[in-house]
């Protein structure tokens, strides 16, 4: 074994500090040195697949991806290639690909709808003509959030509710001249549109390879705020309450929503909950080892004798950031759990 890792960035994005890297790269970098291994930063780029793939597997044990995939010219596609070919290689992946699109997928909520943690009608849809065909009936059901699997910080995130009275019964199909309320999670803003206009929109996120659109049941208790954790492999580092600002239902910072803070041991009851179900949860996703740095995002719900209940929203992991907390040593967790995670594969 080298004692060797690399970390891939990509140039440019707006998550890059003044050196040109993320702020949270260079000190997990700093750690693993002064734990006596190698570790190295490489851009990556379409133009160095071949270069990359060809000298990455003689000089290190494990690679640890920090690209966002939005921020790739020309899509995520080719990267993800050179991962699978690393990994092949014997490269150590932190995370796989595979393990990043099943974890951070917006359709793993699907995958695991008849759990606890997510409701019975939360649907997905891959192509316009089902879409076209299947969402006028749900929404007539009650008011709903749609989520493009692509969108970060809240793009792409829908709540959609009638302006008048339904025209239907629940569960039959509304009409295209129907007018809904429009209300974006990026910063809470709202529009009218048609029902049929706004599914013609939202066809843009149904194109490519990730194309979908993820469908759930409205929460009202969201406006109480989203539930964070964030994980090193399966050990909970904190826990984040994201408060919306009044009137609002996102939790996003461009909102104005209100962060707080927290041990994990202030939410044991959410934390020890999720962790009793993280192995069927893997198992359900498709098996693969936990990301190194991830989060799984909550919102209150009720039991039907009215206590607590939270539903899981999403699972991120393609390039989570954790920038807050570097002054209590998240990097040298970090870095622990690549050295744990890279000898346990290797040795």
């Amino acid at each position: 074994m080298k004692k060797s890792v690399v970390f891939f960035e990509v140039e440019g994005g707006n998550d890059k500090g003044p050196d040109g890297h993320r702020k949270d790269t260079m000190p997990m970098v700093k750690a693993l040195r002064a734990r006596d291994w190698k570790a190295d930063v490489v851009y990556y780029s379409d133009s160095e697949f071949d270069t990359l793939l060809k000298q990455i597997p003689d000089s290190y044990d494990a690679y640890v991806s920090r690209i966002n995939p939005g921020h790739i010219p020309g899509g995520e596609q080719k990267y993800f290639q050179l991962l699978e070919k690393l990994n092949r290689s014997g490269v150590v992946g932190m995370p796989t690909p595979e393990a990043m699109v099943a974890f951070g997928a917006k359709d793993a909520l699907v995958k695991l709808r008849d759990t606890d943690l997510v409701p019975s009608d939360t649907y997905v849809y891959y192509e316009p003509d089902d879409f076209r065909k299947s969402f006028p009936s749900v929404l007539s059901t009650g008011i709903r959030v749609l989520k493009q699997n692509r969108g970060s910080t809240g793009s792409g995130i829908w709540r959609l509710e009638l302006i008048n009275e339904s025209p239907v019964e629940p569960g039959q199909p509304l009409p295209a001249d129907t007018r809904i309320q429009c209300t974006e999670a990026l910063d809470n803003h709202v529009e009218e549109r048609s029902l049929g206009e706004f599914m013609e929109f939202c066809t843009q996120y149904l194109v490519g390879d990730s194309g979908m659109i993820v469908d759930m049941r409205y929460l009202p208790r969201i406006v109480e705020g989203e539930v964070r954790i964030l994980f090193v492999g399966q050990t909970p580092i904190f826990v984040v309450h994201k408060k919306p600002a009044e009137g609002g239902f996102s939790a996003t910072l461009f909102s104005g929503a209100q962060y707080t803070y927290d041990d994990p041991e202030k939410w044991s009851h959410l934390v020890d909950m999720f962790l009793k179900d993280l192995p069927e949860i893997r198992e359900r996703l498709g098996g693969h080892d936990t990301p190194l740095i991830w989060t799984a995002d909550f919102m209150l719900d009720n039991n039907p004798d009215g206590s607590d209940k939270y539903i899981l929203g999403e699972i991120n992991c393609s390039c989570v950031g954790f920038t807050s907390h570097l002054d209590r040593g998240i990097q040298d967790m970090v870095a622990e759990e690549i050295i744990r995670a890279t000898t346990q594969k290797l040795v």
